[in-house]
């Protein structure tokens, strides 16, 4: 009589991947880098806080762009788009006389008709992106000099300026100096953190799905929850809470789940991976490009905005090279050249690498010359680096 052996089960294992600490690794390096070359100044308070609302259009553009570059397209107009809106914006109150927060409206439906007249082109004509938005770039560049003939539109109201460069109020006071709000959403964010990642662990655990280690988890939180706290604590120290810094989370929040959670996130990763195969498995290709670029459309309005009221003003020069930043942004976050991967945080962390190298070069009064080359450098290293990773994993 035979019997047999039951088959043991393997333990779900969880494997880390380099590339996806590997660029917040260098956001550290870089930070602690500058600090120490600028003798502590990177991270004063007042620095932070121009951290966050002079880069904030790149970190609004980049979010969209992502999204673009992971469907397998590019746009190359969102810099001409957020100078055409700026001055729809400050035309509208200025000259029409309207409320700001219906200037606001008018500019993100703006930027939305924009997106659908590109989106138009790219996915029911089917002109490849690279040359609808190129096209873009110089329209919209040519209307913006039309509109401000040739000039500028200032004194915008305070409420509309405050959106860019002004800070939520200290509505439960200050002690020492600091503001209590802006540390009290310091530590709710850092426990919030810590709270969705243990139940994301939980439910993984009761599916006996693969997840990180108890110990992993813990160090990996708990030096993220001191990140947002310390942040907390130096932006406390200058004004508070940039209103910006609010926009921006609701932001990165609403997009990630869009992205990782909903069937149009799902589609758009597909159609990145192999379009062929989602078209075969019914993705509806053109009203998901469509919508892609109608996105795309409305947060370079809403960058606009950004951009105009932190100015003071709409000028005909404005966003010049920040589809250039948006772009590098994306793909040193770890989106591939060929589409079909990136992630929304991934590009806010490139993002804030760029906006980190401007600063610390900015201050140590390194030529302009110079700061172009070593961003160019990086981007390409960063390219690079995920190229290197990707064919380390495929020998494997």
């Amino acid at each position: 009589m035979s019997t047999t052996t039951p088959v043991k089960r393997a333990k779900p294992r969880f494997t880390v991947s380099l590339r996806q600490y590997g660029i917040l690794a260098a956001l550290a390096i870089i930070i602690v880098l500058f600090q120490i070359l600028t003798d502590g100044r990177l991270l004063l308070p007042g620095n932070v806080n121009n951290l966050i609302q002079q880069n904030a259009y790149v970190l609004i553009l980049a979010i969209g762009m992502v999204i673009v570059i992971i469907a397998g397209h590019i746009d190359l107009s969102v810099g001409s788009v957020v100078a055409m809106v700026g001055a729809v914006t400050a035309i509208s109150m200025g000259s029409w006389g309207l409320p700001w927060w219906a200037a606001v409206v008018i500019a993100l439906l703006v930027g939305a008709l924009v997106g659908a007249w590109q989106g138009f082109w790219v996915a029911f004509v089917g002109i490849p992106a690279f040359i609808v938005t190129l096209a873009g770039m110089l329209i919209f560049r040519g209307l913006t000099l039309v509109l401000l003939t040739g000039g500028t539109i200032s004194g915008l109201p305070s409420e509309f300026t405050a959106i860019g460069a002004g800070w939520l109020p200290a509505w439960l006071g200050e002690v020492g100096g600091r503001d209590v709000l802006t540390i009290a959403l310091g530590v709710l964010t850092a426990l919030a953190l810590i709270v969705q990642q243990l139940r994301t662990r939980a439910t993984l655990l009761k599916l006996d799905l693969p997840r990180e280690p108890i110990v992993s988890l813990w160090v990996k939180n708990g030096i993220a929850a001191v990140a947002i706290v310390w942040f907390a604590w130096l932006l406390s120290g200058y004004s508070g809470t940039p209103i910006i810094l609010i926009v921006l989370a609701m932001l990165i929040l609403g997009y990630t789940f869009l992205l990782n959670q909903t069937v149009f996130g799902r589609h758009v990763y597909a159609m990145g991976g192999n379009l062929f195969a989602a078209k075969m498995s019914g993705v509806k290709t053109q009203w998901v490009d469509f919508f892609i670029f109608v996105n795309m459309g409305v947060l370079a309005g809403l960058a606009g905005i950004v951009s105009t009221s932190r100015a003071g003003g709409a000028v005909a020069s404005a966003g010049q090279n920040y589809e250039l930043d948006a772009i590098a942004a994306v793909f040193i976050g770890g989106a591939a050249v060929t589409g079909g991967v990136g992630t929304v945080v991934g590009a806010v962390i490139g993002a804030l690498v760029m906006g980190v190298l401007n600063m610390g070069l900015s201050i140590l009064s390194v030529d302009a010359a110079w700061q172009m080359t070593i961003k160019g450098l990086v981007l390409l290293l960063a390219v690079a680096f995920d190229i290197f990773n990707k064919r380390r994993a495929g020998g494997r």
